[in-house]
């Protein structure tokens, strides 16, 4: 089993530091993703692990041998890199190319053998690259190019894989069947592989282990749960985002959201009547315009619950699961009568949540302004046995409640 070591390692171009005390230790069958903004040291990372960039100090081993005391043979036959261009310069084949991946398994001079032809063809029909084996490289699209450099590195038959932004080029299905490849071999045949990932999702999705690295030192290190946080996020990349549990992978799914706008705040208090994620744009939206934003019911584990939380707004909120409690909806019939403007989304009812339809009857009686946003029937997204939620509704069509069919028409609305 081959492991690889980075001890404390420092990297510079001339005076510039790049790189300072990165430690990482790669095992086998090992996905490990390296994240970062541009800038904070991926690429050189991986430039100095493939021997191209010599660390200034620090070590890094390949089964407890330092890298730079060993020949380019001795560790191209254990080490595999798809850098991040590609250009390969000559017109060959793309089987040429594959078959310059077997070169560290030959001797000066030595012909490929029936093995070696089998393994290149092995190779390219893993990256879906067979069909194009006769086709010059450089008449290939960036796509294809891309996968038939990844199906040289595979020739190589490496125990460690290096990728650098390996998904560059590629439309989304060939992204997810190449993440599926080295997944699977990471799986079955105890591959390591440390790739440079812009992608938070898909490293979420794929990698074991992830490495942060911001201004050329780790920020965190370790599972993709406790790596991929809001508060990581923010301090990295400077964005906010909403961190939820993606339902299929069961691994985090990352939400960016827009950078708040630099305006003044807004005399004027919205409470938004909303849940199981309607509300979480507007929220947002109304929040980076100025308003003051303010939301409820919400159960705790409800997705708008969670933006609310994010980005500090004043809610009103009951355990998970929960039915809305009279002291939960006192509080919210409190907020709304200190609103200038109510909200309500097209969330759908049940009996659980039947008392946030009546606060909003309940704000059109008190005289404020009230806005429904109801892409289709209520009918739809009534779940109360007796259609409670269908007679409020209609009450408030015969209101003074305004209805409007989306977002984005009301916030067209707002704005004047």
């Amino acid at each position: 089993m081959v492991t690889l070591n980075v001890d404390g390692i420092e990297c510079r171009y001339g005076s510039v530091k790049i790189l300072s005390d990165v430690s990482l230790d790669v095992k086998p069958g090992c996905f490990i993703g390296i994240l970062g903004p541009n800038g904070s040291g991926k690429t050189t990372l991986l430039r100095s692990i493939s021997r191209v960039l010599k660390p200034h100090g620090g070590s890094i081993l390949i089964d407890k041998e330092d890298i730079y005391s060993l020949k380019p043979k001795q560790v191209a036959q254990k080490m595999a890199v798809v850098p991040q261009y590609n250009d390969v310069g000559f017109n060959f084949s793309a089987m040429d190319v594959v078959l310059m991946g077997r070169n560290p398994h030959l001797n000066d001079f030595q012909m490929e053998s029936t093995k070696d032809m089998d393994i290149a063809r092995r190779a390219m029909e893993l990256t879906n690259t067979w069909t194009l084996a006769d086709r010059p490289i450089n008449e290939l699209s960036g796509g294809e190019a891309q996968r038939v450099i990844i199906a040289r590195a595979l020739a190589q038959e490496p125990k460690i894989l290096l990728l650098d932004e390996p998904m560059s080029h590629l439309d989304i299905i060939n992204q997810i069947e190449l993440m599926d490849l080295v997944k699977n071999l990471c799986v079955k045949n105890d591959l390591a592989v440390l790739a440079v990932i812009h992608d938070l999702n898909m490293a979420s999705r794929y990698c074991d282990t992830l490495l942060l690295l911001k201004t050329g030192k780790v920020f965190a290190l370790g599972t993709v749960e406790k790596v991929l946080t809001t508060e990581n996020i923010l301090n990295v990349f400077g964005v906010d985002s909403i961190v939820r549990k993606n339902p299929v992978t069961n691994s985090p799914y990352i939400i960016p959201l827009s950078p708040k706008k630099s305006s003044e705040e807004k005399n004027c208090s919205i409470h938004i009547i909303c849940g199981a994620g309607t509300g979480t744009t507007l929220l947002k939206t109304l929040r980076d315009e100025g308003y003051s934003v303010s939301s409820g019911v919400l159960n705790v584990a409800d997705s708008d619950f969670e933006t609310c939380e994010l980005l500090n707004l004043l809610s009103v909120s009951d355990p998970p699961f929960s039915a809305i409690t009279d002291t939960a909806h006192e509080a919210n019939l409190a907020m709304i009568k200190n609103a200038n403007m109510v909200i309500l989304t097209d969330v759908p009812f049940g009996l659980g949540n039947i008392k946030n339809l009546e606060a909003t009857v309940e704000a059109v009686k008190l005289g404020i302004p009230t806005y429904v946003i109801a892409d289709g029937p209520v009918e739809n997204r009534d779940f109360t046995y007796e259609k409670i939620a269908v007679k409020l509704m209609r009450q408030l069509k015969e209101s003074d409640a305004v209805f409007v069919k989306n977002q984005f028409e009301l916030l067209s609305i707002i704005k004047k």
